[in-house]
């Protein structure tokens, strides 16, 4: 899942222990959800979007992985 949390952090100059405190978590978890190395819940994804004051899609994107097929 890719996401812009980083992106929302920068226009609201937030560094990622602020945004942490306010959501609830703390700067490791924000960390690992901007790298991709973390999915967060949905409860946290809407955290966070509602914190932005924006829909959870501007910020979160769901990238299926392609799987290609052999074809003969």
């Amino acid at each position: 899942m890719r996401n812009k949390i980083k992106v929302f952090r920068a226009m609201h100059d937030l560094t990622q222990d602020n945004l942490a405190q306010v959501i609830g978590v703390n700067r490791q978890t924000i960390l690992a959800i901007e790298k991709g190395k973390y999915v967060p819940s949905l409860d946290l994804a809407f955290r966070i979007a509602r914190h932005f004051g924006v829909p959870i899609e501007e910020i979160f994107t769901y990238e299926a992985e392609e799987k290609t097929q052999d074809i003969q």
